[in-house]
């Protein structure tokens, strides 16, 4: 399903409506909500639309944040997808941070971060993991979380968290990604896309109208759970489709 919208700042505002109902929803059917989150611009503006918002309009008391990827660096790092939303969302609501788990990518061993992280996942949601809520974006290379094209990562059948050997231009040289797998996405309850901004528009139009296994955003299919694509206008301009 597709939601297209003016502008990035409309996309963002819709998406966090989003994110509050299926939360809501969640906690009120399951007592809780797990929530992965992504890094980038679009969910930057989308989780400081939820802060704005205030405390009171979701039951953060019952939500857990989670990340579907970040980068080998230190917590306070300015690549960080975890300060990111730090900044954005967790200190201005002031979140429990017991509900708060972050990807340690400052580790010096990258295999055992994933692991451990695939652990804590495991113990919060069974096996395997299902969150209730999860958040991509998607890369001008079509690669969503850090599942780049041609990484190791994207034939990963069984684990839920890898360290992701990518060497991209987007990655600015060869680097080591902590990432969910295709797999661990894919049991989700529901899953948004948020795609913004006239350099998507080519790749977006090739991953939802193109041939199959072209592009990693394209592994992402629920086996369950629901997929709906929030994207703006520019992004939106070379879909044939754009319903």
């Amino acid at each position: 399903m597709l939601r297209t919208f003016v502008d990035p700042e409309a996309l963002a505002v819709a998406a966090a409506d989003e994110v509050a109902s299926l939360a809501r929803a969640s906690v009120a059917a399951r007592g809780g909500c797990h929530l992965a989150l992504s890094g980038g611009s679009t969910p930057k503006r989308l989780f400081q639309v939820l802060a704005a918002m205030g405390k009171g309009a979701l039951p953060w008391d019952h939500i857990d944040l989670w990340w579907g990827d970040e980068r080998t660096v230190a917590p306070d790092h300015a690549d960080s997808n975890y300060r990111m939303a730090r900044e954005a969302l967790i200190i201005p609501l002031q979140l429990d941070p017991m509900r708060v788990h972050r990807m340690q990518g400052e580790l010096a061993d990258p295999v055992a971060a994933a692991a451990a992280y695939e652990q804590a996942l495991v113990t919060a949601l069974g096996t395997p993991p299902v969150f209730d809520v999860v958040l991509l974006g998607m890369g001008p290379d079509g690669h969503t979380a850090s599942l780049f094209p041609g990484s190791p990562a994207l034939g990963e059948t069984r684990r839920a968290v890898v360290a992701n050997p990518v060497d991209s231009p987007l990655t600015k040289g060869p680097t080591t990604r902590l990432t969910l797998t295709a797999p661990a996405l894919n049991a989700a309850r529901h899953i948004r896309f948020l795609v913004a901004g006239a350099d998507k528009a080519g790749v977006l139009a090739r991953v939802l109208e193109g041939p199959r296994g072209t592009f990693p955003a394209q592994a992402i299919a629920p086996v369950a759970g629901d997929l709906v694509w929030f994207i703006d206008r520019a992004a939106a301009a070379q879909l044939v489709n754009k319903e």
